[in-house]
């Protein structure tokens, strides 16, 4: 039973005791500063059940946590807030059952709970992965592992976008001017190669519609009418029919994507448990769109398209199925999701991380899902984000002005290099430990940036700013981490110690309440699909810690106690940090 727990069930016995009222619950807050105590009780949400003056109230209850609970040193009431103040040997007691623990935090899942499918990244095959998929998946993967931290199964997956236009457009160029080059003949990812003829698709696309313009046509028929169009639709109905050619190209093509998107995944340090893909999920809906014909879920219309029609639960009708039968993505990801559970029977939940300007359509798909009477839809998570802009402006695919995520990472490598190259601390490093400590910078700097954000929040993404060594950074929390491994290499005593008489300095008490608390973020985490919560923990402990260790002296304290139980707690904290960092994906250095 943590510390809420205890002041808790005695405060009920409290109220009980001294008015004869079953208090249904209790408030808690962190102590302002400018008063003692280490946690407040918010006597003002009692009023409801317990009549009187809150600040009496407060004296009587303080009073009676101070005669019964040993762990209760002192208190004081301020207008409606009772603070508390606990004795040392609370914190010492609870830091000696922690200190030792590799993942203090982290809960066991039980073999018998539903477990959580996770779906991120989903990319299209006709481009690399940019800006926003990082984004994309940096939350995927860290809400993935925070539920997982939390005490729940959970499966990472992805949807892949192989099918559609966009993809026969690149195809289309590679055919008319790709003089048959391959990744291994240009030396270029398959993916970044594919993307550039769906640039060079467009490119070639606007000089017809010019040219047809120039002819007398408007711009909506020249779009309708360029060749390179028209031609590209037709490859798209021989690709659905199965074209031999077509399909054979299709897959050499999307082959080459799929090895560049690995070696992006593997930089970023992303990882998928399963994989689909829309050339072979788009058509799972249709069953069940017959299905719903039948209950009413759904209805036909007179043309022989198929309907949801949901005005009264505040939204509007709903496409699911064409007049020619072809299905929509509505369809699509009905099919896919009823799909999941069939595979993974124990999926009880999903999170689907996908931007904001998708919010109706996961609103409509989660509501027919319900309609359709599958008990797991009411446990459907739309982690809708917000875009990521740089100061260069907004990104577009086709016309070649996205920012390339290969790209970006080796520019964030590059600018940990460069500024760590200048601090000069890295001497004795060999050429190989240097770039993996580059690395190791670059991708924490870019990856705290990102997701230290609410993640509905749209970001202003500078390079520059994110691989800062001071303030609110990656780098600014990888330092303090090895500055901890610093200290711990110069320990050279045993550290295995039991330490147990002994009086607290105020900073070693506040970073043990502070790690104490990280259990309890690791679940608020998890329910609020936000890894800013784990982000920001980890920069208030980090800044605890370095508040300690300006005031405190570790290695020359008065006594041999002393220096070994601060030794302890800065041990502690190193572990809270790299725990908590895993839990975004980044990595922490022994050195720096």
């Amino acid at each position: 039973m943590n510390l809420q727990e205890t002041l808790s069930e005695s405060v009920k016995q409290g109220v009980k005791s001294i008015f004869n009222v079953d208090l249904s619950s209790v408030e808690f807050q962190a102590t302002r500063k400018e008063f003692p105590g280490d946690i407040t009780i918010v006597v003002f949400s009692m009023l409801r059940q317990v009549k009187g003056n809150p600040v009496q109230i407060g004296e009587q209850i303080g009073q009676f946590l101070q005669d019964n609970l040993e762990v209760v040193k002192r208190f004081n009431v301020v207008k409606g807030f009772l603070n508390i103040e606990i004795e040392d040997a609370y914190y010492i007691s609870f830091f000696k059952g922690i200190s030792n623990s590799k993942d203090f935090g982290f809960v066991t899942p039980k073999t018998d709970d539903k477990a959580v499918m996770v779906e991120y990244s989903s990319p299209n095959t006709n481009k690399p992965l940019h800006l926003g998929h990082i984004r994309n998946n940096l939350l995927g993967f860290s809400v993935a592992e925070i539920i997982k931290a939390s005490g729940k199964k959970v499966y990472k997956t992805q949807v892949i976008n192989d099918r559609g236009i966009h993809i026969c457009k690149s195809m289309l160029a590679w055919e008319r001017f790709g003089n048959g080059e391959t990744p291994e003949s240009t030396g270029l990812k398959g993916d970044k190669l594919v993307g550039n003829y769906y640039v060079k698709f467009d490119q070639e696309y606007k000089k017809e519609i010019a040219e047809l313009i120039e002819q007398g046509k408007t711009e909506d028929e020249a779009k309708k009418e360029a060749p390179i169009i028209i031609e590209a639709q037709n490859m798209l109905r021989k690709w659905e029919a199965g074209d031999e050619a077509v399909v054979t190209l299709w897959k050499k093509m999307n082959d080459w994507v799929y090895a560049g998107f690995e070696t992006t995944y593997k930089n970023l340090g992303v990882d998928f448990d399963c994989l689909y893909f829309e050339s072979q999920t788009y058509l799972l809906g249709k069953e069940f769109v017959s299905e719903g014909l039948k209950t009413g879920v759904f209805y036909k219309k007179e043309d022989g398209s198929v309907w949801c029609d949901l005005t009264e639960d505040g939204l509007d009708e709903k496409i699911v199925l064409r007049a020619d039968g072809t299905a929509v993505y509505m369809t699509q990801d009905i099919g896919t999701a009823i799909q999941r559970v069939k595979d993974y029977p124990d999926v009880g939940g999903m999170v689907y991380t996908v931007g904001n300007e998708q919010d109706y359509h996961f609103q409509v798909l989660f509501l027919i899902l319900k309609k359709l009477g599958f008990e797991w839809a009411k446990n459907l998570f739309h982690l809708s984000y917000g875009m990521v802009d740089l100061p260069s402006g907004k990104m577009k695919s086709r016309e070649g002005t996205v920012v390339d995520a290969d790209d970006l990472m080796q520019d964030m490598n590059d600018t940990a290099e460069e500024i760590s190259d200048e601090l000069g601390k890295l001497d004795g490093y060999s050429d190989a430990d240097k770039q993996d400590l580059y690395k190791t910078i670059g991708m924490g700097a870019l990856k705290y940036y990102i997701l230290k954000v609410d993640p509905k929040k749209r970001i202003l993404f500078d390079p520059k700013e994110s691989v800062d060594f001071q303030g609110n950074t990656g780098p600014f929390i990888q330092y303090t981490y090895a500055r901890i491994q610093a200290i711990l290499r110069k320990a050279d005593f045993d550290l295995s110690q039991d330490i147990t008489d002994i009086s607290l300095h105020e900073k070693e008490r506040d970073l043990i309440k502070q790690i104490e608390l990280f259990p309890e973020i690791i679940q608020n985490a998890a329910s609020n699909h936000s890894p800013a919560l784990i982000a920001n923990y980890i920069y208030d402990l980090v800044k605890g810690f370095n508040s300690f260790y300006q005031n405190v002296s570790i290695l020359g304290a008065d006594s041999e106690t002393e220096k070994v139980f601060r030794v302890q707690l800065s041990q502690s904290v190193a572990q809270t940090i790299k725990n908590g960092f895993s839990l975004l994906g980044i990595q922490v250095p022994e050195r720096m």
